[in-house]
């Protein structure tokens, strides 16, 4: 319903008898019917646009908001650089400022983040608004174009995608065209599609729904060392109803997507001792001891060939009930369909279908390095073995506990963990099996409710904009920083994914599909509209 000031205006004339002069038929029950439908519809007036205002605003932005993006884009953004944390601080502060919000900067441990807040009304809900801006490190050599921060606009002719001119964005606009950049869909495109959503807003004299406060993170792809302390020391700062996270992938599907949890994250490093030195394979094989075929026993140890972890109690406690289930299986997807899109033949069986898997705990292997391979191959028994292994976590599988278990399980499989980074000569002469292990923690899981204030008034505005063309899923398969907000602030979380699936984050050419991005604008201008 839109409900025009104009009208809203007359009922409060005819309420409080301003200009009006009306024969006595009972006109005190009029004014107070009035009065009620004054009082239930006034909230609803200051926000609310139709669908097709959305739809055709959001189109006429389009152009305009992918020139900003690009620009965005060619910021280098590596959170380990100091230089590139700063050159994407201030764009991204200059650019809140222009749109009317006031920032600040906090700083945890040398690390900046910037703190935005719009116009606060005490009559409002407040929403925390939480956006990454770093993305992963770059391999320039495996991209397909000069830089991955020289943007490219492109389309695909016969299975490729070739560059086309950014000019065409003056013409009629593919929605299936692609713009690959670094952090082209993780994430800074769901924040661009915010700010161009604030914008229409700001055109059109509309004030959005809720407060605003937003919370841009320079260190996301590092597991955000320290925003946990940093959301303690500021928790009036951060208050909110509820937190609205602008990251994520969309569902395979690629239909408008919320998220209501994610799994945590923790990393491993293990390294598998052999001989003191690499050793010549014709002249000590079948006497020294392989460090590589030992580490492939050890990890052949920690999985089946269906998949399953069989590291003792690594799915203990995660319990899936038939409703749940139920709701999982009305996701629209097809398992053998996914796994061919892939590029394999069968999954694996940890769950009975995809999104059922993802409330499992995971365990995966990374990277492995011993020797040398390729070009430099060598006939040598390798000195190590190092394997580099992640593990994402669930509520029910706390990050601690699965690496005491990844810990104890290494152990329980006869090895000595050394404390330094080299065994000493005396561990070497004593023991059969030596390795070291690394771990670090990261991401901490969180799973919002599907049923409380906060996501009906999200799914008020994803059927505003896409009717039931939508899907809403339990959790999701990566991990965010969001347990500090939550835990401390007490506050639920909930994703709106943006990108197409087939992005390509954290990897050469990644990319985001601009029917996605409109999606996008459409969907903060839906969300932003609606009364909480």
């Amino acid at each position: 319903m839109v409900l025009k000031k104009t009208f809203l205006t007359w009922i409060k004339d005819f309420v409080f008898l301003k200009d009006f002069y009306i024969p006595s038929f009972k006109i005190a029950s009029m004014r107070i019917i009035l009065l009620f439908f004054l009082l239930f519809t006034t909230e609803l007036a200051f926000a609310q646009i139709s669908r097709e205002e959305i739809i055709k605003a959001s189109e006429t932005q389009l152009r305009s908001s992918l020139i900003e993006f690009r620009e965005y884009l060619s910021l280098p953004n590596n959170g380990n650089s100091p230089a590139d944390i700063v050159l994407n601080l201030d764009w991204t502060q200059k650019a809140l400022r222009e749109r009317g919000f006031q920032t600040q900067i906090l700083t945890g441990n040398g690390v900046p983040h910037l703190f935005a807040q719009g116009k606060m009304d005490p009559k409002k809900k407040t929403i925390l608004v939480y956006m990454q801006v770093d993305g992963q490190a770059v391999d320039s050599s495996a991209w397909n174009q000069e830089s991955p921060y020289i943007p490219e606009l492109m389309e695909e002719i016969e299975g490729k995608w070739e560059p086309i001119n950014w000019n065409f964005l003056d013409g009629k606009i593919n929605l299936e065209w692609k713009i690959f950049a670094r952090s082209a869909s993780d994430s800074k495109g769901p924040t661009m599609a915010f700010f161009s959503a604030l914008d229409i807003l700001q055109q059109k004299g509309i004030e959005p729904s809720v407060n605003l406060k937003l919370i841009l993170d320079f260190q996301e792809e590092i597991s955000s060392p320290e925003l946990a302390p940093l959301v303690s020391a500021n928790k009036d700062l951060f208050h909110a109803d509820g937190i609205l996270i602008l990251d994520g992938t969309r569902h395979f599907s690629n239909l408008p997507n919320l998220a209501f949890g994610a799994r945590g994250i923790v990393t491993a490093t293990i390294k598998v001792f052999g001989p003191s030195n690499n050793l010549h394979s014709g002249q000590y094989g079948n006497f020294a001891p392989n460090p590589a075929f030992q580490l492939s026993r050890l990890l052949a140890a920690m999985k089946d060939e269906s998949g399953k972890v069989l590291i003792p109690g690594f799915y203990e406690g995660v319990s899936i009930s038939e409703a749940d289930f139920k709701a999982m299986s009305e996701i629209p997807e097809d398992n053998v369909e996914m796994a061919h899109e892939m590029g394999f033949a069968e999954a694996e069986k940890v769950g009975r279908n995809y999104q059922e898997a993802l409330q499992f705990p995971s365990l995966n292997i990374r990277g492995l390095k011993s020797g040398w391979v390729g070009s430099e191959v060598r006939t040598l028994i390798p000195a190590e073995a190092v394997v580099e292994i992640d593990i994402r976590t669930v509520k029910e599988t706390p990050n601690e506990r699965q690496l005491a278990l990844l810990q104890k399980f290494i152990l329980e499989q006869g090895y000595y963990l050394i404390e330094g980074s080299e065994p000493t000569e005396e561990e070497r002469k004593s023991y059969s099996k030596i390795a070291s292990l690394k771990t670090r923690n990261g991401s901490e899981p969180f799973r919002a409710a599907m049923d409380s204030e906060f996501a009906f008034w999200l799914d008020r505005g994803m059927t505003h904009v896409f009717g039931d063309q939508y899907i809403k899923t339990r959790q999701t398969g990566g991990s965010q920083p969001m347990a500090p907000f939550i835990n401390i602030l007490g506050a639920p979380a909930v994703s709106v994914r943006i990108p197409n699936p087939d992005n390509n984050i954290h990897g050469p050419n990644e990319n985001i599909r601009i029917g996605n991005f409109l999606e996008g604008i459409q969907t903060c201008l839906g969300i932003l509209t609606q009364a909480f």
